[in-house]
């Protein structure tokens, strides 16, 4: 879905290093697969065809931060304070 990213946090041996996968249009989405200590974050489309890959050795990885993409009332909901009713 559109505004799903990745923030990936890597160890670049003395210093730290940070990328960001995005999908950018609608109807794509960011997929998250590990194995063999590769970490690979994919920007997919709806067919799931691979627009945007990067792979990350998975000893490098210092954090890896998924944000899904919020709906807007449901955000509304949870952001906006409830008023607090007083008895009496």
């Amino acid at each position: 879905m559109r505004g799903d990213r990745v923030e990936i946090v890597i160890d670049a041996g003395g210093e730290v290093r940070t990328y960001e996968i995005v999908a950018s249009r609608n109807g794509r989405r960011v997929e998250i697969e590990t194995g063999r200590g590769v970490v690979t974050v994919s920007e997919v489309t709806r067919s799931g065809t691979p627009v945007r890959t990067a792979r990350f050795m998975a000893s490098r990885i210092l954090a890896l931060v998924e944000h899904p993409a919020a709906d807007q009332n449901i955000a509304r909901d949870v952001i906006e304070p409830r008023p607090i009713r007083s008895s009496g």
